[in-house]
């Protein structure tokens, strides 16, 4: 299995330099258009800067990814808080067992507690 995971990675490593070496002219990344840029008050916001295409595709995966799992993240928090809640639940409910069971078996002898437990 640990193999197949080196390989994944070698190919996914190859179709990353592949795709950077397709994609190495400059862009321009703007963060404004050139219209919302101009009027008074957003010259602040209006940022730009060249970098290489490849540059910008890794970078836009990566945030994708990261939106991804932040949203995922955000969207399993019930489940897991309902999990947590019902394992803590099982956890008392073993205690109260055990409680129960050594009420039940109290003053009796210990090998007849434990084949009445087996039954």
């Amino acid at each position: 299995m640990r193999y197949i995971k080196y390989l994944f990675l070698a190919a996914l490593a190859i179709i990353l330099i592949c795709v950077a070496l397709a994609n190495r002219g400059m862009v321009t990344l703007n963060t404004l258009p050139e219209g919302v840029a101009g009027i008074p008050g957003m010259g602040p916001f209006a940022l730009s800067i060249d970098l290489p295409l490849y540059v910008v595709i890794f970078i836009g995966i990566a945030a994708g990814l990261l939106i991804g799992f932040v949203w995922e993240y955000l969207r399993e928090i019930k489940h897991r808080a309902m999990a947590s809640r019902k394992t803590r639940e099982a956890k008392e409910l073993e205690r109260e067992v055990k409680r129960l069971k050594a009420q039940k078996h109290e003053g009796k002898d210990e090998v007849l507690a434990m084949l009445d437990e087996a039954s």
